[in-house]
Formats: C-alpha cells, sequence, structure tokens
C-alpha cells in the first residue's frame, strides 16, 4: 500500500491534534499511611493554606484539568481537603498587572496539595 505526501501529512497533522488535547498529570505520594477514599464533595477546596494544623499527604499537577479534578484525586486518597493554585494561562499584551487582565482567570497548569487535618 503506497501512502502519499498528503496522507502523512494528514497523518501527523492528525497525531499533534491528539497530543495537544491530552492531559498532562503527575502525581507524588507522600508517607506510608493509606487513608480510606471520600466522596468528592466532602473533600474542600481551599485556595490558599488554612489555619488548621495539617499534613501533606499528595500533590497533583495537571495541564489541561480543572479545580474539581483535583478534588476528584485528593477524594480517592481520602484528603480532608486539596489546596489549589493554578499557573500560566492567556494574557493580553498591554495589561501588564494581573489584577487588572481581563484573561486573569485563565491558566495553562493547575497544581493541587492534598491535605489530611491533625
Amino acid at each position: 500500500m503506497k501512502i502519499t505526501k498528503f496522507g502523512t501529512i494528514g497523518l501527523f497533522v492528525i497525531m499533534f491534534l491528539f497530543t495537544g488535547c491530552a492531559t498532562d498529570v503527575a502525581n507524588r505520594y507522600y508517607g506510608t499511611q493509606h487513608y480510606p477514599p471520600k466522596k468528592s464533595k466532602d473533600v474542600e477546596l481551599l485556595w490558599h493554606k488554612p489555619s488548621l494544623d495539617f499534613d501533606v499527604i499528595a500533590d497533583f499537577q495537571s495541564r489541561g484539568e480543572s479545580p474539581e479534578d483535583m478534588r476528584r484525586h485528593a477524594a480517592k486518597i481520602g484528603a480532608d481537603a486539596v489546596i489549589v493554585s493554578t499557573l500560566g494561562g492567556y494574557y493580553e499584551r498591554g495589561e501588564e498587572w494581573a489584577g487588572h487582565d481581563s484573561q486573569s482567570n485563565s491558566y495553562s497548569r493547575i497544581t493541587g496539595t492534598a491535605i489530611k487535618y491533625k
């Protein structure tokens, strides 16, 4: 079977599109203690460090996921909460300060730190 030049280019374009939409997930679990899974609605979604004492049980980072995905990852390992941070994102060239950026709610990477309260 002979593949034409256009067929080869088309194949590469399709492969590029599929890999561009894929998520990039990295998980790091700490300690040896395993906790029973929870329902994701029972895991707090936090945007900053809580005032209560806690132990970090895992870190997640991803491209292409949402804060709710971070909550689901944390629920699977029995975390009480997950601290979420977003990184990168879109911006307008004329808007230098993120607080005044019309694209400030966008992000290209997300991290979650799963915690267990003491």
